[in-house]
């Protein structure tokens, strides 16, 4: 026996509040924005090759940023990146920027050690822009020798002692 009912079910559609809508719309663009930005710096020719190389560089460096710079950096990104960053363990051993621009080369398919630095720097050297010198400048004292020119900054070597 079928038993069919010609009452219609009401169902409430509770709209989302403005705010909310308006806050992840700007948080898609700041991701799109960092995206756009590494696409021109990269000269990639598309937006899905420069997240790809975003993520893997971002995820790189999140396990070698700590403590209340990795905090700082994560609240700085957009939401997307922020994961990245965050989500990563940290290294047990400080890598070289050298190493560094390896370790990414290893995850990149088909990348050498030229173009892998490429790639790290095209992603790191918009982050200055992106979060404000002064982060990047705490993030760098927390790293060895080496990663400033990978942010595109000048590293500025302290005079030897006579």
């Amino acid at each position: 026996m079928t038993v069919t009912s010609t009452q219609s079910i009401r169902r409430t559609v509770i709209p989302a509040r403005r705010e909310a809508s308006e806050a992840a719309a700007t948080r898609s663009r700041a991701w799109t924005r960092l995206l756009d930005e590494v696409r021109k710096a990269g000269q990639y020719t598309t937006t899905a090759e420069a997240e790809r190389v975003t993520r893997i560089v971002l995820s790189a460096l999140g396990g070698h940023v700590v403590g209340d710079e990795r905090v700082a950096l994560a609240r700085a990104l957009p939401p997307e990146a922020a994961r990245v960053v965050a989500s990563q363990i940290p290294v047990t051993r400080p890598q070289t920027a050298a190493e560094f621009v390896d370790g990414v080369a290893a995850r990149i398919e088909g990348a050498t050690p030229a173009t892998a630095r490429w790639d790290v720097s095209s992603v790191l050297g918009v982050l200055p822009d992106l979060v404000g010198d002064d982060l990047i400048d705490r993030v760098l004292r927390e790293l060895p020798p080496g990663y400033a020119l990978l942010f595109g900054k000048a590293e500025l070597v302290p005079p030897a002692a006579r």
